[in-house]
Order: C-alpha cells, then structure tokens, then sequence
C-alpha cells in the first residue's frame, strides 16, 4: 500500500528551484533514505510535506487524500510528524512534559472539563502521562526515571535528540520524517540510534523517511534510498545501486576532468 504519494512537486525561493518536478512514493511500513549533496532539496522537500511551505505545484497525497494546503497541525492529526535538522524542544519543560504536550492533537477534553477538572479530564491526563512514559521506555535507560523531572535544557545533546523523536511518536503518527537524527552523535550513540531507527518500524509500526549524511546509517538501515540534486530526483534504489550510480558519483564529487 502507497502511503505518500508525491507527483511533479515544486517549489522556489526567491528564483532559486528547490524542488524541481518531484515524484516519488513511499509505501507502508518501509524505511526510505532521502540522500542528496547540500542544497539538493531534501529539507525542502520535508518542509512542503509537512506544511511548513506550500507547494509552487504539484500534488502530495497521503493514504490516497491530497494534504496540500492544509495547515501544518491538520497534517499532523491525519498522521505524519517530524524532527527537525535543528533540534526544537521546549527547553524549560520537562522530559515527560516535552512528549505529553506532543499528545495535544488527540486529546478529547475540551474547555469545560479543563474549567471544572472533571473526572474525563483527570482520566485522559493520566492517560496521557503513561503514555509518554512508555514512550520514553523505547530509549531504554536514556530518558526514563529522575530524567522525567529533569528540563529538557540539562540533556546532552544525543538525548535531546532521542527527546525529539520521542515527542514527533507521542503525536501517534503513521509516517515519521526524521530529518538528519544522527547529526553531532559520536559513533557509539549513532549505532545505537540507527537499531532504533530499524525498532521504529520493526516494532512500533511506523513507516520511516530519514533524511542523512552518514553513509553508513544509510546502507544499514534503509529499505530504498532516494537521491536528491538540485531539486531533482537522479537515482532511486537500493543502497548499492544508488551508491555506484554515475549520476550520484558525479552529485557528491563533481564531474571529472576531461583529459586531453
């Protein structure tokens, strides 16, 4: 089943084209890689996903329905979240407040009950709480105890990372756009990120798009790999059929010298 469905997508910035006739489909319960050199579109391409930009033309279907135009939190409730390049918290909240405030988009409660503190409301914020503590859970030992009380402001920067993906799962998404997740990590923390990358899918049922510089995520995790250049997309594939493609050679490291 094709859950994203992308055709002749477009989009500039002040002249420069940085989605230039897009198409692309990414199927249900795959882990798809968007790869590309700098300025190839792939952020772009997320931020017209999800709203963030609409599309100059083009049409972006999700489980069959166009979600072009629509706003970024009605993007959210139909069931796609995201992280972002640059990692965005809420600093001063705590841990657990992070992912239970994700869970806004599929609360029930409305003005009333929150005005008189009924018994639903008290319900569905204990609800909520577990929730986000067993969402925590996923990251093993990382974000779970004293860490709940902890800000978000006093985790490393891998943690933070994990906080944000965690809080993109509490929103109860089907498709997870995850934009460079194991960016700044060192080798350690990047395995470890990588096999919950493969869990995402594997165990909790998510259909994964990762945008990625590291290579070796890439090739150990990703189903299709989808390259990117200037907006246009130039090979679709495997990991080793992309990455002995000519095409993409010439993307990364240039085109080679003509002799003589």
């Amino acid at each position: 089943m094709v859950m994203l469905d992308i055709h002749n997508l477009h989009k500039s910035f002040g002249g420069v084209e940085a989605l230039a006739g897009v198409n692309l489909h990414i199927a249900q319960g795959e882990i798809v890689s968007v790869i590309g050199p700098n300025g190839a579109g792939k952020t772009s391409f997320f931020n017209v996903v999800t709203g963030f930009y609409p599309p100059d033309s083009g049409e972006i279907l999700f489980e069959g329905e166009s979600i072009v135009g629509l706003e970024s939190s009605r993007i959210t409730e139909a069931g796609i979240a995201r992280t972002f390049q640059n990692v965005r918290l809420f600093l001063n909240m705590t841990v657990l407040e992070n992912v239970m405030v994700a869970q806004h988009c599929r609360t029930r409660a409305g003005a009333f009950h929150a005005i008189l503190r009924t018994p639903f409301l008290r319900r569905e914020e204990a609800e909520i709480r577990a929730r986000a503590e067993e969402i925590l859970s996923f990251f093993g030992t990382r974000l779970v105890g004293y860490r709940f009380d902890q800000p978000a402001l006093s985790l490393s920067y891998a943690n933070r990372r994990r906080l944000e993906i965690a809080r993109a799962m509490a929103s109860e998404p089907k498709l997870l756009l995850l934009d460079e997740p194991v960016a700044g990590m060192n080798p350690r923390e990047t395995a470890e990120l990588t096999g919950l990358i493969r869990k995402l899918r594997d165990e909790r049922g998510f259909t994964v798009v990762i945008i990625e510089h590291d290579m070796r995520v890439v090739r150990d995790v990703s189903d299709r790999v989808i390259v990117l250049d200037h907006g246009v997309k130039i090979a679709e594939g495997s990991y080793d059929e992309v990455s002995s493609d000519e095409a993409v050679i010439e993307a990364y490291l240039g085109r080679p010298a003509e002799v003589g």
